[in-house]
């Protein structure tokens, strides 16, 4: 059994390196310096905001889009 317990947590912290940072709508917003909820206004209007999805009920960001929309949001001024 303890082999089990041991293949299982490598697996579990393996799997942990290898996922994308996801962010929580108030971790994005805290990063933008704005409030969550303008971030959900923006959204659900359809302005830009940074690319989520939805896992379940939950949105969630990944911190490389979130990145990259930011730099993209600069143009030609980065």
């Amino acid at each position: 059994m303890r082999t089990h317990t041991t293949n299982a947590a490598t697996a579990t912290a393996t799997a942990r390196r290898a996922a994308p940072a996801l962010l929580t709508p108030q971790e994005v917003a805290d990063l933008l310096r704005i409030p969550v909820r303008s971030l959900y206004v923006q959204r659900s209007a359809g302005r830009p905001t940074p690319p989520g999805v939805k896992i379940g009920r939950h949105l969630r960001y990944r911190l490389a889009d979130v990145e990259a929309w930011i730099d993209d949001q600069f143009g030609d001024a980065a």
